[in-house]
């Protein structure tokens, strides 16, 4: 495959070595989110080991490579993350360049942690590509931004599941919803009135804005915006899947203002602002 990379002022792009492995983020989606560092490892890589977010358009970039799908999906069928972290020591062993392609970034709730750390166990040469997480740019590509001055200074990023896939018993929730203006919720959809009764027990009020994007920044994105209490209900009736992204707070109002993908097709948006003081202040 021809090299698509820009030439580089300053430096040479890395080299992707037989024997090492790549772990790397692959964002939200749209294949245009992908790092230049991504997009060079895909160019170079021997076998690619993928993710279920992980979307065709992508993986289009490595028509070289051997294309192994080491997807996880709530309820079906799954590879075990051991088997899959020892398949990246096996081929790095084989000589192989490896890329290991995950969706948004690796170290977010990505499991890429585990794998470093048995790539570093069986002495296996490793890179770290970080990527856009889907807590970021996929409500970014539904017009939400998790942090705004006037609105929200703090966010936290939580996972709606343990290891087991049950609801989670280790998160403090109280503290949580105490301390975060903005709540960003990884792989929640199945725990969804969990989550939201233990919000609204610690204090959140129930009429508070949430916001449920699925499929985020693909074709297939749709963006649900609710409140606590009706959460579940109106997720039920629009027949939300997973993948999806759950944020909690005032933030989520913003998208009456910025949905930029409306605006881009002409739709009339609301010029909102979340404090009830009329139109947003102009940044200084």
């Amino acid at each position: 495959m021809t090299n698509t990379l820009p030439a580089h002022p300053d430096a040479t792009w890395p080299e992707l070595l037989p024997g090492w492995v790549w772990l790397c983020g692959a964002g939200p989606g749209d294949p245009g989110l992908l790092t230049l560092h991504a997009l060079n490892a895909l160019q170079q890589a021997d076998v690619v080991i993928y993710d279920a977010l992980v979307g065709d358009g992508i993986l289009r970039w490595a028509p070289q490579a051997e294309l192994i799908y080491a997807g996880k999906r709530g309820g079906k069928p799954s590879p075990k993350q051991r088997d899959i972290s020892l398949r990246l020591v096996e081929l790095a062993r084989a000589g192989k360049r490896v890329l290991r392609l995950k969706g948004g970034d690796p170290f977010v709730f990505g499991r890429g942690g585990e794998e470093a750390q048995t790539l570093v166990q069986h002495g296996i040469p490793m890179r770290i590509i970080p990527g856009i997480t889907a807590g970021i740019g996929g409500l970014a590509y539904a017009g939400i931004p998790v942090t705004h001055r006037d609105v929200n200074q703090s966010v936290t990023f939580v996972t709606g599941h343990d290891q087991s896939g049950e609801a989670t018993g280790s998160l403090d929730w109280e503290g949580i919803a105490r301390g975060s203006q903005m709540i960003v919720i990884y792989m929640g959809m199945k725990h969804l009135a969990h989550i939201t009764e233990r919000l609204m027990d610690a204090g959140r009020p129930a009429s508070e804005p949430v916001g449920i994007v699925t499929s985020a920044a693909t074709a297939d994105q749709h963006v649900l915006e609710t409140t606590l209490s009706q959460a579940v209900e109106d997720s039920a009736r629009a027949g939300l899947q997973p993948p999806a992204i759950i944020c909690v707070g005032r933030g989520v109002l913003m998208r009456q203002a910025l949905d930029w993908q409306a605006i881009a097709q002409g739709q009339p948006v609301r010029d909102v602002d979340p404090l009830g003081r009329g139109r947003p202040a102009e940044s200084a």
